[in-house]
């Protein structure tokens, strides 16, 4: 597909509905046709195959064993009891028997056929939950800091998520007629998309809300963020970022991970208008001609930081105030049990990356859906691919403490070491179509090989931030991992090092294209050093800044969060 084929369809899909229908309903392939493979991204699905069997299938001459990943929106990542019981039942029926929480708050179903397309989406409907625009070309699934220190603001922030959520969704009823039969209308395919326009978006476009002091939603990774600012226990309002992006591509200058700018303060009730501003801005300054360069951080880069906020606050009809003073300490989870203000508990449980499935001695599927058969909270997913089950009363501890240590939940709680519990992961192999190398399923055997050098310097419970992507395009957000694996090919990685551990310093290329055992052995000495020369509470990656192991990368506009603003 050439770069600007999708743009033109976009522009002829008559709002996205292309011909989805023909191509669901043809028996012959369990494809769709190339174009309705980029229309149906935006009702929250992607076509895939089985890498793992694809060159056997060749040789069978047989086409690829397609499947459909299915992503739904759950602006930040809360559903309840009843709507888990609803998911559990989707994935035993027409997904793999897995949930998948991904880095963004949300689930995915991996493994649905194109025949069982459909009733999947309707059962995910009929649990209240939609997957309208949880892909393509349009704001993405909003992300909002998952374990509250203060619950009452944390509700108000997730309100306001909630809100812009349902204010970016497309107009096109395309998804409802598809997937819920909804009859058409007079002037289907033409409806108005005042925020979106006739194309869409250039690229995704991703929005998360953070509440200090936990960066849980890495915000500085995202198109547009919101930092919650709280005064006199009370949400004052907001501090905007704009312009993270994780995406790159090996090899190519043109290409590079950013962390967002601090643009400034605004109040809450100028909220929407500065969003919108920012999403037009964007839909009319963004790069269509060349899409690995469409993303927003390259339209600020283009065209320069002062104009874009110019233009932001002129469309918004605001002026932005001068950004206040806040503070993270990590962009990790709070594992275990934690009580909020209002006396509620939320327990964090560490999922290996995200996925949960019944296996031999872990049946965490199981598990969890007998959590929700008794829990009266809700779930909120984390944007570390952990799970809170949040809003549990004290007198409820204890049942859920029994299922939890029956189905074996808390192993990544008990087990392994601190930088075991912090990483996480892409999808990757095999169904991911851009996978150069393993990342989730390499994980767990990472960080088993990992462990015995921990445990030689002492440092077990280091909270060493490790992260691995099958490719450069950065789902995991590996270029804010102290440690990162970046896949180049089977087996063969990336070294990056030096983020720091509140996700405001991206890391540097420090080793290009090796295999594991020389992962290892460069890391060795590196986790000897730290043991022996680091100072009091001084993380991996600021430690190998102050050394002069690593340096800033030399990206074009590399920057990091300037330090006063959390003095």
């Amino acid at each position: 597909m050439t770069t600007h084929s999708v743009e033109d369809i976009k522009s002829e899909s008559k709002r996205l509905r292309g011909s989805l229908l023909d191509s669901l309903a043809d028996p012959v392939t369990g494809a769709l046709r190339e174009s309705d493979q980029t229309l149906i991204k935006y009702h929250g699905s992607y076509q895939q195959d089985d890498r793992d069997i694809r060159d056997e299938r060749r040789r069978q001459k047989l086409e690829p064993a397609y499947q459909f990943m299915i992503r739904t929106r759950t602006p930040g990542g809360v559903v309840t009891p009843q709507q888990w019981l609803q998911l559990d039942a989707i994935a035993t029926q027409h997904a793999n028997h897995s949930l998948r929480i991904t880095t963004r708050q949300a689930f995915q179903f991996h493994g649905v056929i194109k025949r069982e397309l459909k009733a999947t989406m309707q059962a995910i409907n009929a649990s209240l939950i939609d997957t309208l625009a949880a892909c393509g070309d349009v704001n993405r699934n909003v992300m909002v800091a998952a374990n509250p220190h203060e619950s009452r603001v944390h509700a108000e922030v997730q309100a306001w998520a909630a809100k812009l959520s349902k204010h970016f969704l497309p107009n096109s009823r395309a998804y409802h007629e598809i997937w819920l039969d909804e009859e058409l209308v007079a002037g289907s395919g033409e409806e108005e998309e005042p925020i979106y326009g006739n194309t869409y978006l250039p690229r995704k476009f991703k929005v998360a809300f953070a509440v200090p002091p936990t960066n849980d939603v890495d915000v500085f990774a995202n198109d547009l963020g919101f930092i919650a600012i709280i005064e006199d226990g009370a949400l004052a309002g907001f501090n905007v970022t704009i312009g993270g992006g994780m995406g790159a591509t090996h090899g190519d200058a043109e290409t590079w991970p950013r962390v967002a700018n601090v643009i400034g303060f605004i109040t809450p009730d100028q909220l929407i208008n500065v969003a919108t501003a920012v999403i037009t801005t964007q839909r009319d300054l963004g790069n269509r001609a060349v899409r690995k360069r469409a993303r927003f951080k390259y339209t600020i880069d283009d065209h320069g930081l002062e104009k874009i906020v110019a233009e932001i606050e002129s469309r918004a009809g605001i002026t932005l105030s001068p950004a206040r003073a806040f503070v993270f300490d990590h962009n990790g989870d709070r594992l275990g049990w934690v009580q909020g203000e209002d006396s509620r508990w939320h327990l964090t449980l560490n999922l290996s990356a995200g996925r949960i499935a019944d296996r031999p001695g872990t049946p965490h599927l199981t598990g969890l859906r007998e959590i929700a058969k008794i829990h009266t909270g809700e779930f909120r997913m984390t944007g570390n691919q952990n799970l809170v089950i949040a809003n549990v009363a004290d007198s409820d501890r204890a049942a859920i403490d029994a299922l939890v240590q029956a189905h074996a939940l808390d192993d990544g709680l008990r087990n392994g070491t601190a930088l075991a519990r912090a990483a996480f992961a892409c999808v990757a192999l095999p169904t991911c179509g851009l996978a150069m190398a393993e990342a989730e399923r390499y994980l767990p055997e990472f960080s088993e090989k990992i462990e015995p050098l921990l445990d030689k310097h002492g440092l077990r419970d280091a909270p060493i931030l490790l992260r691995i992507s099958g490719c450069p395009n950065g789902c995991s957000r590996p270029y804010l991992g102290e440690i990162a694996l970046v896949g180049k090919a089977p087996g063969r990685y990336n070294l990056m090092l030096g983020a720091d551990h509140r996700g405001q310093r991206l890391n540097t290329l420090y080793r290009e294209n090796i295999a594991e055992s020389e992962i290892l052995d460069t890391l060795e000495p590196l986790f000897a050093r730290y043991a022996g020369e680091r100072g009091p509470g001084e993380g991996f990656g600021d430690f190998l800044h102050r050394s002069g192991v690593v340096a800033l990368p030399n990206y074009p506009t590399h920057r990091q969060i300037p330090l006063e603003l959390h003095a």
